[in-house]
């Protein structure tokens, strides 16, 4: 049943909507995203998913410079005391950054936290979808990013540092794109880990 202080907290923008929208809005766990301590949550001992440096530093870099855009997903197992640290489905990477003091300065060591309720499998099972359900980059529609952000005259060593990218990606990504030739390189790999061909 949706309290009335639940239905308070949801931020519609657009024209005014009917209380049967604004009590379905009101369920979902978006809705009740609560700042906690670092921690009140940990890490489940079973994600597949991994980050290799480059994406952590990009990921701390992203924190620092657009604030907390996405909350961190955490299960409460059935029956578990609320003392009892919750246990993360979604956002580990988030969770592990945000000890680095620059990140923890931002917000006093709070971490936004969106918690759902359920047994083990449904925690494991949760834990796949938020991953697998990301996708993936494309090398061609980030080739055009970069070509956009070049010509219009950011700096190319702002892009290597706030895309957390090496100097011959941007420039292999630029010529992908359809710019002359920015000073690639012939060694190394073409593109980081993160790229899939598309």
């Amino acid at each position: 049943m949706t309290t009335r202080k639940q239905a308070d907290r949801v931020a519609v923008a657009g024209k005014k909507i009917g209380p049967a929208t604004m009590a379905k809005l009101a369920k979902q766990p978006l809705t009740g995203f609560v700042w906690v301590d670092r921690s009140a949550v940990q890490p489940n001992d079973y994600n597949p998913n991994s980050q290799p440096p480059p994406e952590f530093r990009l990921l701390k870099i992203s924190i620092l410079q657009d604030g907390w855009t996405q909350p961190i997903v955490a299960f409460r197992d059935r029956g578990a005391a609320a003392s009892e640290p919750a246990t993360i489905v979604d956002g580990e990477h988030r969770w592990t950054v945000a000890a680095d003091p620059e990140v923890a300065a931002l917000t006093d060591g709070k971490i936004p936290v969106v918690f759902i309720v359920g047994d083990l499998e449904h925690r494991m099972m949760s834990t796949i979808r938020h991953n697998r359900a990301r996708g993936e980059h494309g090398v061609l529609p980030m080739a055009e990013i970069v070509k956009k952000l070049l010509q219009s005259g950011t700096p190319k060593t702002d892009v290597m540092f706030l895309l957390q990218m090496e100097e011959e990606e941007v420039d292999r990504l630029a010529e992908r794109g359809g710019m002359p030739a920015v000073g690639s390189r012939e060694q190394g790999n073409e593109f980081s880990k993160g790229w899939m061909p598309k």
